[in-house]
């Protein structure tokens, strides 16, 4: 037997990449009396970012992971009000060969953006004027979203359209100028998406916070969205990080989705994602 096991840090390894490679769990009887249960919860925690077997006082946590778990609690409350360094995220994704349009959503500030979860959704009066000058017959739009983690966009953003956007230019995709959107939710590339007159929208935004992973971003990906587009109408591919779904990983499922959705017209529910298989049997 081989005496190594593979990990993934991750739902699955990067393709292309290799997965760690950690000890095996150890057997019973082995190592000391009291011993091997802390070998074994070493062993399982380096499988997983999740909190388990975590060491207790009483019927408390004890005080590392309890400082742990505090710490954690502030980065994500940190990153929930961290405001979006927009012109650098313009720079940075401009210098992937295409047009970027900054807009902004009716919530005129980052607490009344927690506050309203309505106005992220709608574009500010100023951003047509923005959008109409582009407006032609494209494919697909993708739009930029700080959400409720700028750091996420901050971060992923340009590395997943930077391994996406060649493979849509390879097809032959009309695809419309970037658009960044300043204190947006996920809806509000539907707008984007109708002021540019877009098939297609995806929607990189940042995810809520969490305990393990503050710096979360998603790809929402909508059919012909319209005012009144539903959730049930979209597809959407969450946790992408280096330590969820990859970009690589995140750049061939956004380009299967969209593939699919041209071809059959549709998006959301009525349309399964079989992507991951496709990704499990790749050479």
């Amino acid at each position: 037997m081989n005496s190594l096991t593979r990990a993934h840090s991750g739902p699955s390894c990067e393709r292309g990449a290799s997965c760690a490679l950690v000890p095996p769990p150890p057997r019973a009887g082995e190592g000391g009396e009291g011993t091997n249960d802390d070998a074994l919860w070493v062993y399982l925690r380096s499988l997983t970012a999740a909190r388990i077997g975590l060491k207790r006082t009483g019927a408390s946590l004890a005080t590392g992971p309890l400082l742990d778990l505090k710490l954690a609690h502030a980065r994500a409350r940190d990153a929930v009000h961290e405001p979006l360094d927009e012109k650098r995220l313009i720079a940075d994704i401009a210098a992937l060969g295409l047009t970027v349009l900054a807009v902004a959503s009716a919530a005129e500030d980052r607490q009344r953006y927690l506050m309203r979860p309505d106005l992220g959704r709608r574009l500010a009066p100023s951003a047509q004027a923005t959008l109409a000058p582009h407006r032609s017959d494209f494919e697909v739009v993708f739009v930029v979203a700080d959400g409720l983690s700028a750091r996420a966009v901050q971060m992923h953003a340009k590395p997943v359209l930077a391994e996406v956007l060649p493979v849509l230019r390879a097809e032959g995709w009309r695809i419309a100028p970037l658009v960044t959107a300043r204190h947006g939710r996920v809806a509000i590339g539907d707008e984007i998406a109708v002021a540019l007159r877009a098939d297609c929208v995806v929607v990189l935004i940042g995810e809520r916070p969490g305990l393990t992973a503050p710096d979360g971003m998603g790809a929402h990906l909508t059919w012909q969205p319209w005012s009144r587009t539903a959730d049930a109408d979209r597809n959407c591919i969450s946790n992408i990080r280096p330590e969820g779904i990859g970009y690589g990983d995140a750049a061939f499922k956004i380009a299967y989705i969209l593939r699919s959705m041209r071809a059959r017209r549709l998006s959301g529910v009525q349309l399964k994602d079989d992507s991951d298989w496709l990704l499990v049997n790749a050479p």
